[in-house]
């Protein structure tokens, strides 16, 4: 009886646990910018135009989910856009939006982390033996 997928296409533990960290942090990341700025700390009472943010993350999504390395690349560089809000947030406001910029930062570092470690497991598992 033969396996009906080659051995290729099944991840290794850590790309399929990064896979799952970073598609979890960046759902996690699309929660807090619309709860955020929309009921618990928003620029305005009501809402804020500035829950928009939180579209550009929305893109990414399939491409983690169909493993595709390109999409884990500049995932991995657009991170820092949003620690850079969270790091200037988090200095700047005060009360419940200065501790959800932290959390905010928490998120990025670990959404890189996930990406970095993936991509270079990947590319490690397909560069050939020397």
């Amino acid at each position: 009886m033969q396996d009906s997928a080659p051995i290729a296409a099944i991840p290794s533990p850590t790309v399929a646990a990064t896979r799952w960290v970073a598609v979890g942090s960046l759902l996690a990341l699309i929660v807090l910018g619309l709860a955020w700025e929309l009921w618990l700390a928003p620029l305005r009472p009501g809402g804020s135009w500035l829950v928009l943010k939180v579209l550009p993350l929305c893109l990414p999504l399939s491409g983690l989910l169909r493993r595709r390395m390109y999409t884990y690349r500049w995932l991995s560089l657009m991170v820092w856009i949003y620690f850079t809000e969270g790091v200037v947030r988090a200095t700047s406001d005060t009360g419940l939006s200065a501790k959800l910029a932290g959390v905010e930062v928490f998120l990025c570092l670990l959404l890189f982390t996930a990406c970095v470690v993936h991509v270079r497991t990947r590319l490690k598992k397909a560069a050939p033996a020397s």
